[in-house]
């Protein structure tokens, strides 16, 4: 089941998040920071967070907004899945939410970001995957020799 996160998810997700082995300590602590302000300001300028349950508990989250200035363009910020359920279809059933919401909400396009390190080649491959164009790379964007490599797709 994928329902509306709330603030009881929080810790779950930053387990979640940390589960994955791909991102670093100041990243979960940036992704609390976000849940808080999500919370706090953000759900009421249409960002959205969601959570996925299996078994009854947290086992993946995304979240995702419009971008700033843009004519409805998209922004998935962060999606994961707990390293014990992965390669079960759950990351597959998240994005498909996200990508629904966004076309009800009349959304043009949906931007997603990664890094080139080797650990991350499963997820860009995941993207390519699921219908995601390779649009860019900002070389040394992360810290030198971690470069941004951002996808995007036509909603």
């Amino acid at each position: 089941m994928i329902r509306p996160t709330t603030p009881e998810d929080t810790d779950a997700i930053v387990r979640i998040a940390a589960s994955t082995g791909v991102f670093k300590p100041h990243e979960l602590v940036a992704l609390r920071e976000v849940l808080d302000d999500y919370f706090a300001e953000e759900k009421n300028n249409g960002h959205i967070a969601v959570t996925l349950e299996s078994n009854g508990k947290p086992a993946g989250f995304a979240y995702y907004a419009p971008a700033a200035m843009t004519d409805r363009t998209w922004y998935l910020y962060w999606i994961a899945v707990d390293k014990n359920v992965h390669a079960k279809g759950l990351g597959t059933r998240l994005l498909h939410h996200a990508e629904a919401d966004v076309k009800k909400a009349n959304g043009r396009i949906f931007y997603i970001e990664t890094s080139s390190l080797p650990h991350y080649e499963l997820t860009r491959k995941f993207y390519l995957k699921h219908g995601y164009d390779q649009t860019g790379v900002l070389r040394d964007f992360y810290a030198d020799g971690d470069d941004m490599v951002v996808f995007c797709k036509d909603m």
